[in-house]
């Protein structure tokens, strides 16, 4: 989490007053090269507010992995990592932060096979 705004605007006060850089980490206890940018940024925009976050999806666009598993239910994990160009732990990974679990049905139920077996060996 980045400082806040009032402390950046008195930080910058303080300096504009005629305080040096290392007076001013001593008071506020805040690096210098924080206080440069913030010097800057007062200078060029008019206001210290924070930038806004860029993120970007890891590796795989949680939308379009959906919309693919929507369209393949039964692919296989590494199927899927080999569309996304990545791994299949990475697959993994989306599809847990998506909640979205992977575990596929038998054709055929345990006790079927079974019955199956039995019936088979007494004839």
């Amino acid at each position: 989490m980045g400082y806040s705004e009032d402390l950046r605007q008195r930080v910058v006060a303080y300096l504009e007053e005629g305080h040096t850089l290392g007076k001013t980490q001593k008071v506020f206890n805040v690096g210098i090269s924080s206080m440069r940018r913030w010097r800057k940024q007062q200078a060029e925009l008019g206001h210290l507010e924070n930038k806004p976050l860029k993120r970007k999806h890891k590796k795989i666009d949680p939308e379009k992995l959906n919309a693919y598993i929507e369209a393949h239910p039964d692919a296989y994990l590494r199927e899927i990592a080999e569309v996304f160009s990545c791994t299949e732990e990475a697959v993994r990974q989306a599809l847990e932060r998506l909640k979205i679990t992977r575990k596929k049905r038998r054709h055929s139920t345990v006790s079927a096979t079974k019955k199956d077996a039995k019936s088979s060996s007494k004839s």
